[in-house]
């Protein structure tokens, strides 16, 4: 054996363990991308929230945290459900008019007591989110197609259900209703516990049952899904059942809340928030990708940041649109530019 091959022999154990370490480098940081890119929105808030405190004296009581979780409860309900929509791949653009008729619906119903209230406006809203999920699912048209569909025909029907837009009834004073929006516990309003409750399910729904696997399954690639034998058509309609549901109950709670009295036009633009929500907290548009405790922290820091804003700026809605727009803007170009660190070679 020459010394030239000697070397090259005892080169390669060298060769090979630096190649292996550059393996490993490589794979510690998509795993590193990755987990930033599930959990950047809790980082984010809890970096904004220790900010705010520092800067805003008034930012850190108890009393203007416990107002913004109030304020935040019914969108985030709302994004709840559009984060199952997002993850099969979806996108729900009837919510903000499936809230309003939520809204009507059980305020007009309440002469007939709170549980009539409640029944008629949910199941009247998962019906609307049933029809589209089956259009959707059976028909193979697309979700921007026909909740964009929704969204026109469903606000339509609210106009016309409030004879031409006028404002939504008073609720009488039923006090079993009443409490579902005003009541408080442990100094905490209603409607920031059952905002809980649903991200709890959500997150055991997404987690811990077969049903949470389909649709992550389907976000990723709905044709292998439905060659794996997937029941691909149920839970896509079933994720827009969700959507609608959880619509209808921020619906019920805002009129539980208010007593009524609104125009026919609330929940505009409510869902582009629900989706920003999504998106801020780690839920990939494309589908397959997602978090309900992501969604939880996305929305929290929408309301936050709005908070600071009005708090430390006093600036008026307009300018906060623009600030909450390009935090959007900055969190999804960092998403994306996360996202594809995340991938490996060659995807």
């Amino acid at each position: 054996m020459t010394d030239v091959e000697s070397l090259d022999l005892s080169a390669q154990p060298t060769v090979a363990a630096e190649l292996g370490g550059r393996e490993a480098a490589v794979a510690r940081g998509r795993s590193l991308t990755s987990l930033l890119l599930r959990n950047g929105a809790i980082v984010a808030l809890v970096v904004v929230v220790v900010l705010g405190i520092v800067v805003v004296p008034t930012f850190g009581s108890a009393d203007n945290f416990r107002n913004v979780a109030l304020a935040a409860s019914f969108l985030a309900i709302i994004a709840a459900g559009m984060t199952f929509v997002i993850i099969s791949g979806g996108i729900d653009l009837s919510v903000g008019s499936t809230f309003a008729l939520g809204v009507i619906l059980s305020a007009q119903y309440s002469i007939y007591g709170s549980t009539a209230a409640v029944l008629v406006a949910l199941a009247s809203c998962a019906v609307v989110g049933l029809v589209q999920g089956l259009v959707i699912a059976y028909l193979k048209l697309p979700a921007f197609i026909v909740t964009l569909a929704g969204l026109g025909g469903i606000r339509g029907l609210v106009f016309y259900i409030t004879e031409e837009g006028n404002l939504v009834p008073k609720v009488p004073g039923h006090k079993s209703f009443e409490v579902l929006g005003t009541g408080r516990l442990a100094t905490v309003g209603t409607p920031v516990w059952i905002a809980l409750a649903v991200f709890a399910a959500g997150w055991f729904l997404l987690n811990r049952t077969a049903f949470g696997q389909n649709i992550q399954a389907i976000g990723g690639n709905d044709a292998a899904a439905e060659l794996m034998g997937l029941p691909v058509k149920r839970a896509t309609t079933l994720v827009y059942v969700i959507s609608g549901t959880c619509a209808g109950l921020a619906g019920i709670l805002v009129t539980a809340q208010s007593g009524g009295g609104q125009e026919a036009r609330i929940g505009d633009s409510y869902e582009l928030q629900a989706i920003a929500a999504v998106v801020i907290g780690g839920t990939l548009l494309a589908g397959g990708v997602g978090s309900i405790m992501g969604t939880l922290a996305g929305i929290s820091l929408l309301f936050v940041i709005q908070n600071l804003i009005v708090q430390g700026a006093n600036l008026n809605s307009y300018v906060q649109q623009v600030a909450s727009g390009a935090f959007l803007l900055v969190v999804v170009l960092v998403q994306a530019t996360i996202t594809r660190r995340a991938a490996p070679p060659g995807s």
